[in-house]
């Protein structure tokens, strides 16, 4: 049974990782918590029976799904973002790494080890990650992996 802190608490979680309103975006009053069987700490964030995200009790916070990406990408202002070119979206959405090179535009204070959303040119969601680089390293740089891809849009399916 899911108790409101839990949700509460996942919320204020996802409004310090992803910005403000995250949390609500993220996880509605509707969603499902699968807890770890040995800690019976939250572990899954399910809606309609797709996950969302999963929380990593390593460092508390969150890591998330193609279908958690497409509802914080819905979130007026969110920052946590990288823009690929068009030339490498085939290989970005089978899930492959993210190189400096490719990318042209990343949100405002984009830090390494932050779970981020790569779009498009056209602002759909093509993967998600963890970066490696800060938002003006990946605008700078030419050689270097700007984003470890963790799931891409075509594997989703």
């Amino acid at each position: 049974m899911l108790m409101n802190e839990d949700l509460e608490r996942l919320r204020g979680i996802a409004d310090y990782q992803f910005g403000h309103g995250a949390g609500r975006c993220l996880f509605p009053d509707s969603i499902r918590i699968e807890y770890s069987k040995n800690t019976d700490r939250p572990r899954h964030v399910f809606i309609d029976d797709v996950m969302i995200a999963n929380y990593r009790p390593t460092d508390a916070l969150f890591t998330i799904t193609i279908a958690g990406a497409m509802r914080l990408n819905e979130l007026p202002g969110f920052t946590g973002y990288v823009v690929v070119v068009d030339d490498v979206l085939e290989f970005i959405e089978q899930g492959k790494n993210l190189f400096a090179k490719h990318v042209l535009e990343a949100g405002p204070g984009v830090r390494p080890d932050d779970e981020v959303i790569v779009r498009d040119t056209k602002g759909r969601v093509t993967a998600v990650g963890k970066a490696i680089l800060t938002s003006e390293e990946m605008s700078r740089f030419k050689t270097g992996l700007a984003v470890n891809v963790r799931r891409g849009r075509e594997r989703h399916r």
